[in-house]
C-alpha cells in the first residue's frame, strides 16, 4: 500500500520523497518479522541508526529527512509536522481497512481440550489445542493461538486491549491493537492474570514453551516470553519486552517497556528494571542495580 493515499484520505499535509509501497506499520528495532516491509517514524535525530532491512519508509520532518538521506538514499520518506501523532493515527485508521487486519475465521478447539462453559472465547480467530484447560470466567479474544497441555486459570484474560495512549492537541486516544497472542506447549497462567494482545497485525505477544506465570501478572502488548520462564505474583512487564529462556521475575517485579533480558536472568524480588539486563545476571531494588551489588550496598549501609 502507498502511504501517500492513505494520508490523502485523511486530508494530512505530507511531502513524499522516493515513496516505496509497503506491508504494514511498526517500530524501529522492533519490527522482527523480515517477510512484511515496514513503515516506521522518526521524530528526533538520536534515533537515525542503520535501519532494518525491512523498513522501507520513514515518517519524519524535514531536518530528519534531510539527515536521514545524507547516508541512505534507499528508504523513502514521508515528511510530516507530527511524525508521531501521523504514525499512530495513520495506523489506527488502517484498522479499520480489511487488507490491513488478519483475516477473519471460526475459532478451532481440539476435542480432548477442556473448556469451562463459564468462560468467554471468541466465536473468531481463535485456537486452542490438544489437552488445554480453560477454566471458569477465563475470556480469550480474538487472534489467539493456545497450544497443547496448556492450563488458564479462573478469571484470567488472553489478548485484552493494551494500555497505550497518545496525545494530539488537547486529545488523548487510544491506540488500536489489532495483533495476537500465541501462547505455546506446557504453559500455565494462574489466576487472574492479563496478557494483552500486540499492537500491529504481523505481531504477538508471545509465551514460550513451558513457561509458568502466577497470580495477578500483567504481560503487556508485544511481550515476547521465552522457554522455561517463571514470573511470580503481581509482576508487571511492560510492551515489548523480551526475556530470554529460563528466566525468573520475582513478586512484584516491575520491567519497564522495551527491554531485553537475557537468558537465565533474574529479577528478584519487588525490582523496579529499567536497563537492559545481561544473560546469566541477576537485578535487585528500585532501581535496579546487579544483584551482588545491591547485596554489597546494603551491607555498607549498616
Amino acid at each position: 500500500m502507498l502511504i501517500s493515499k492513505i494520508l490523502n484520505e485523511q486530508n494530512i499535509d505530507f511531502e513524499a520523497v522516493a515513496e516505496e509501497e509497503i506491508d504494514s506499520l511498526g517500530l524501529i528495532g522492533y519490527n522482527d518479522d523480515n517477510s512484511h516491509s515496514i513503515a516506521t517514524f522518526v521524530e528526533k535525530s538520536k534515533y537515525i541508526c542503520d535501519f532494518p532491512s525491512n523498513i522501507k519508509l520513514i515518517i519524519t520532518t524535514r531536518e530528519i529527512a534531510d539527515n536521514i538521506w545524507k547516508t541512505r538514499r534507499d528508504i523513502g520518506l514521508i515528511i510530516v509536522k507530527d511524525p508521531r501523532n501521523c504514525f499512530f493515527k495513520l495506523h489506527n485508521y488502517l484498522t479499520q481497512n480489511p487488507l490491513y487486519k488478519r483475516g477473519i475465521f471460526k475459532s478451532k478447539f481440539d476435542d480432548s481440550a477442556k473448556i469451562s462453559q463459564l468462560s468467554s472465547i471468541s466465536p473468531n480467530n481463535v485456537i486452542i489445542g490438544k489437552n488445554t484447560i480453560i477454566e471458569e470466567f477465563v475470556v480469550v479474544r480474538e487472534n489467539t493461538v493456545i497450544g497443547d497441555n496448556v492450563i488458564i486459570r479462573a478469571g484470567s484474560t488472553i489478548g485484552s486491549e493494551g494500555f497505550e495512549f497518545k496525545t494530539l492537541d488537547e486529545e488523548t486516544y487510544r491506540v488500536e491493537h489489532i495483533g495476537g497472542v500465541v501462547i505455546e506447549d506446557d504453559v500455565e497462567i494462574q489466576y487472574n492474570t492479563c496478557v494483552d494482545r500486540a499492537i500491529y497485525p504481523w505481531d504477538n505477544t508471545v509465551i514460550g514453551t513451558n513457561s509458568k506465570i502466577d497470580n495477578l501478572v500483567h504481560i503487556a502488548h508485544g511481550v515476547r516470553l521465552g522457554k522455561n520462564v517463571m514470573i511470580a505474583a503481581g509482576a508487571t512487564i511492560g510492551g515489548r519486552c523480551k526475556i530470554g529462556d529460563n528466566s525468573w521475575i520475582g513478586i512484584g517485579a516491575a520491567i519497564r517497556n522495551g527491554l531485553k533480558l537475557g537468558n537465565n536472568s533474574r529479577a528478584n524480588m519487588g525490582s523496579v528494571v529499567t536497563k537492559d539486563v545481561g544473560s546469566n545476571e541477576g537485578v535487585s531494588g528500585n532501581f535496579a542495580i546487579n544483584h551482588r551489588k545491591f547485596i554489597e550496598k546494603m551491607k555498607g549501609e549498616k
